[in-house]
């Protein structure tokens, strides 16, 4: 595959010249200091038309779009090296210098490739490189130029956010319910969302005068408002609902960076005001303590179906028109082990019918109450004859073990419910409002 050229000059043998086999290798930057150099079809035209001029041979063209502030970040580059030290390429074609490395770790490797013979030369727009003292040393110099700006730019961009911040400017996007400005000259100021804004204030108030939980706010955004993020693709998710009502912005003050401790006063206009945010925060306080508190009959008892979570409990108030409060209870997976699990929501009165039908269902040697149901006849009767001087003792023979089960899972306390769930030896599993039995 290689050529080489022999002369003698004299007594002097010229050592061979060795054919070089470039490759092109072009690389767009993703950092913001470079949006305005040459795309990578505009660099590669360029390095051709250079090849065709200059009477370089080709071998092959690298595409790349990841950034070389990182080492070993790049992987099309990094297999440039490794075909580099094969001997598939001796050459690398490049737009400049900052294309290769922007870093230590890389500049490092491709003049480890230079010292070993593997790479004889890098050529540039304006520049070629040889396996030379001098010139090794001139493209180091220019590497190592790029990664100072790279660091000074870190800084420069640090800087320029503590100033911002200190000015009551916040620079990352806008929370729902603002917008950025999109003038130049206004960079980073924030503006009042006329859509969002007011749906946002009415959030807050719902919580703090109505004691509306996270899911009703979930449920009256998204079914009967519509109510979308600013680009119009995504409704708010539960747990962007509660960073919401979290968030001190709304009120005008914010910390930059996160879990800092340095506060800042911002200059936009506040939706709310930090009494009703204060408020809000001790109701939702309220709703946590309030729900940790409780029991529930089939907690720990089930698992989803679809992702093998826990499943957890959730209790729900509406209001009749006859002016009674109806509660309903809801079960549905904890998502510990898939956030994006699709199980699903299921009303604790159509688990218990489901029990139902399975306990008609399963055969009585699957489910162990025969003793505990004579444990319980038997304390029966003993308090009866305590109570009432009666003489005749009930025999558990004759007592119906699944209408027994049938009548705890629906009048019986929840340790009772459990009690009962516990006898039976297949797990169950919730999953699509459907419950199965697995051994």
């Amino acid at each position: 595959m290689e050529t080489h050229t022999t002369a003698r000059i004299g007594d002097e043998i010229v050592q061979p010249i060795q054919k070089i086999r470039y490759v092109l290798y072009a690389r767009k930057s993703t950092e913001s200091e470079e949006r305005q150099v040459l795309s990578i079809d505009s660099q590669i035209k360029e390095m051709l038309q250079q090849a065709e001029r200059d009477d370089l041979e080709i071998v092959e063209i690298r595409r790349e779009s990841h950034s070389a502030k990182e080492s070993g970040q790049r992987p099309v580059y990094k297999e440039i090296l490794e075909d580099i030290r094969r001997g598939r390429f001796n050459g690398i074609l490049t737009w400049a210098p900052d294309r290769l490395s922007r870093n230590a770790g890389d500049l490092g490797s491709v003049v480890d490739l230079m010292d070993q013979q593997h790479l004889m030369e890098i050529r540039t727009y304006g520049q070629i490189f040889k396996n030379s003292p001098n010139e090794k040393f001139l493209l180091m110099i220019l590497c190592s130029q790029a990664k100072l700006e790279n660091d000074n730019k870190s800084i420069n961009v640090k800087r320029g956010l503590r100033t911002r911040v200190e000015m009551g400017l916040w620079p990352n996007p806008a929370p729902t319910g603002y917008m950025k400005e999109k003038r130049m000259d206004r960079k980073c100021e924030t503006l009042i969302d006329p859509e969002r804004a007011p749906v946002i204030k009415k959030m807050f108030e719902k919580v703090a005068y109505e004691q509306w939980s996270g899911r009703k706010l979930h449920n009256w955004l998204t079914f009967e408002l519509n109510f979308r993020t600013a680009n119009g693709k995504k409704h708010l998710s539960l747990g962007n609902i509660y960073r919401i009502l979290e968030s001190t912005f709304y009120y005008g003050v914010f910390e930059y960076p996160k879990n800092s401790g340095n506060w800042y006063t911002g200059k936009h206009e506040p939706i709310i005001t930090k009494e009703l945010f204060d408020q809000v925060q001790r109701q939702v306080k309220s709703q946590i303590l309030r729900v940790e508190g409780k029991e529930f009959a089939f907690t720990k008892m089930m698992t989803c179906g679809l992702c093998e979570s826990g499943i957890c409990a959730d209790e729900k108030f509406k209001k009749l028109k006859n002016g009674s409060v109806q509660r309903y209870i809801y079960y549905g997976c904890t998502k510990a082990r898939d956030k994006q699990c699709k199980c699903g929501y299921t009303e604790e009165k159509e688990i218990l019918r489901q029990f139902e039908e399975l306990l008609d269902k399963i055969n009585l040697n699957e489910i162990e109450l025969k003793s505990k149901i004579s444990e319980d006849i038997e304390r029966f009767s003993k308090m009866e004859k305590f109570f009432l001087g009666t003489k005749d003792k009930v025999d558990a023979k004759g007592v119906d073990i699944r209408g027994y089960a049938k009548y705890v899972l629906k009048e019986g306390s929840n340790e009772e419910k459990r009690e009962i769930l516990g006898c039976l030896k297949s797990r169950i599993y919730l999953a699509n409002k459907q419950i199965t039995l697995k051994r």
